[in-house]
């Protein structure tokens, strides 16, 4: 928890150093789950809501205060900008962050099928 919030507020704190370290060696950078859906909700509310297919779930997890305490905790990591990334890149940058995982840094980790038809979809309320 104490390290989320850190990485959310000063990312660059020497205390996330280990990970900042081993994020930068692959060209990498961590993403928080709940900015991301903040930005994502204020895209769609200035450029027009029908063009963002998950605005609506998006919305409704960033007011909901489980989820916003879930997902405050909760990063992605982009590798050169890109939120999608080869497997190989993705194994060797799990590789490198598995000692972390249990500590104060990073609780778990686990990587994510880009596939649409492997993912969660939206709520039938919010489509």
């Amino acid at each position: 928890d104490a390290a989320a919030k850190l990485a959310r507020k000063d990312p660059e704190n020497p205390a996330l150093k280990p990970l900042s370290d081993i994020l930068a060696k692959h060209n990498a950078k961590r993403r928080n789950q709940l900015d991301a859906g903040a930005e994502y909700v204020a895209a769609a509310e200035q450029r027009g809501e029908e063009n963002f297919p998950l605005y609506k779930w998006t919305k409704a997890v960033i007011e909901d205060p489980a989820k916003i305490e879930k997902h405050s905790k909760a990063f992605s990591i982009h590798v050169a900008g890109e939120e999608i990334y080869g497997k190989d890149v993705a194994d060797a940058l799990e590789a490198e962050l598995q000692p972390l995982v249990g500590g104060p840094l990073v609780a778990r980790l686990t990587k994510h099928d880009s596939n649409p038809a492997n993912n969660p979809q939206p709520p039938a309320q919010y489509r």
